[in-house]
């Protein structure tokens, strides 16, 4: 089969959707299919291109056999709205003229959480009369009016009605939590066009990995129990909380919490905020890390003994399973999980991975790292029951299952195959 797949982020971007298409790929690859990429030049998230890149009209380069074709687009950072709407359609424009000169694929993908992908994605599918196949990663736009970047009631009437046309239009959606179909189902999406296929962990990379001696006394880890927060730093993870945590710990609980830090890695649209209130509130518990390349993350999991998973409290991110759930598990980590109750929340709990605590409540945050302190047989228990789960959650599974599910909108005569090892 041959696939062309539209998504505004490709590594050496790591995002969740950076990762997702990536991974993914790769499988599809492994299993004799060619996948085409169209994306940008790296600059997630703030607004500045990678190292070695530069914002070109178009260039072609192959990664680990997916041909990724990148195209010139308007360069925000991941903060603010208008700027980053700009941001967006710059991309649909150019990926879809840079899309209407690749060779007739048997299908188009576009993924979210950003609707102008998919816009693109459905253009180029009528161009190249192929099945549009819509991946809904987030319920955008109701996810930014959640975290506040967009108020104007207006707008986001004119993104809900372009949010449902894309879903009508397309031959199938292709929903990463149950959530998600629920949603769709009560807005009048037939059900037999959404299929379920919930996000997963490439075992290949993430797997147990003892702690580095030197990078642990790099960063004054040594013997220290980690929580780890490693991903973006944005608007929907109400990261503040976690500052006022470990405010709490050092005042309340100065001889339970002497060896306990607070550790994140990566970027984000707040991370500079967030570095100047822990600077402000004399957090000596709370460290800051940027972000790394995806070969050598497994280091900085490494480095604890906790993963922390946070989201904003808004009932929109009940719906919501974050990939960092998945990559812990890989990791055999205990999980840490501060969201609205629902779909990820049901994982944890399902599974027996971690802890499940009120978002932004900081005192039961704090009542939670201490637990996972101090009971070393449920830490234990919680660390084995993750590293098993991970099996059930993995990337080949869920390449394989979203390849299957391409399947179910081509002609007959076209052969897909998942050959494994």
């Amino acid at each position: 089969m041959n696939i062309l797949f539209l998504s505004d982020n490709f590594p050496p971007e790591n995002n969740a959707c950076a990762t997702r298409v990536y991974e993914r790929a790769c499988y599809w690859v492994k299993w004799g299919h060619q996948v085409t990429v169209i994306t940008c030049a790296p600059n997630f998230p703030r607004g500045k291109l990678y190292p070695g890149y530069k914002n070109k009209w178009y260039q072609v380069e192959e990664v680990d056999g997916i041909r990724v074709v990148r195209v010139k687009t308007f360069i925000a950072k991941n903060a603010g709205f208008f700027l980053r709407i700009i941001d967006f359609l710059s991309y649909m424009f150019m990926a879809v003229i840079a899309g209407l000169w690749q060779t007739k694929p048997d299908v188009v993908v576009a993924t979210s959480p950003q609707l102008f992908a998919a816009v693109g994605g459905w253009l180029l599918a009528c161009f190249k009369r192929v099945p549009f196949v819509f991946e809904l990663s987030d319920l955008w736009p109701a996810s930014i009016a959640a975290v506040g970047a967009m108020r104007r009631r207006y707008w986001l009437r004119k993104l809900e009605r372009l949010e449902l046309f894309l879903y009508r239009r397309a031959r199938i959606i292709i929903a990463l939590s149950p959530a998600f179909k629920q949603d769709l189902l009560t807005r009048g999406i037939a059900a037999e066009k959404i299929k379920v296929v919930i996000n997963g962990v490439d075992s290949q990379r993430y797997h147990p990995e003892q702690t580095d001696p030197e990078l642990a006394k790099h960063y004054q880890l040594t013997d220290c129990f980690v929580v780890g927060y490693i991903g973006t730093h944005g608007m929907a993870h109400a990261l503040r909380n976690v500052m006022t945590a470990a405010e709490i710990l050092r005042n309340e609980y100065p001889e339970q919490a002497a060896n306990i830090r607070f550790m994140f890695v990566g970027d984000g649209a707040q991370r500079q905020d967030l570095i100047a209130e822990a600077k402000q509130r004399q957090l000596t518990n709370v460290i800051f890390i940027p972000a790394k390349k995806k070969n050598v993350i497994t280091k900085y999991w490494g480095l604890c003994q906790v993963a922390l998973v946070h989201l904003k409290d808004d009932p929109v991110f009940s719906s919501v399973i974050p990939s960092k759930i998945f990559e812990a598990m890989g990791m055999g980590l205990p999980i840490l999980l501060a969201a609205p109750q629902g779909e990820a929340s049901k994982i944890i709990a399902k599974e027996q991975v971690g802890v499940w605590v009120k978002p932004e409540d900081p005192k039961a945050l704090v009542a939670a790292v201490l637990q996972l302190q101090e009971d070393q047989q449920l830490h234990k228990h919680y660390a084995e029951c993750s590293l098993q789960a991970a099996s059930r959650y993995s990337r080949e599974t869920q390449a394989e299952q979203m390849l299957l599910a391409l399947q179910s909108v081509l002609d007959k005569n076209v052969s897909v195959s998942v050959v494994k090892d």
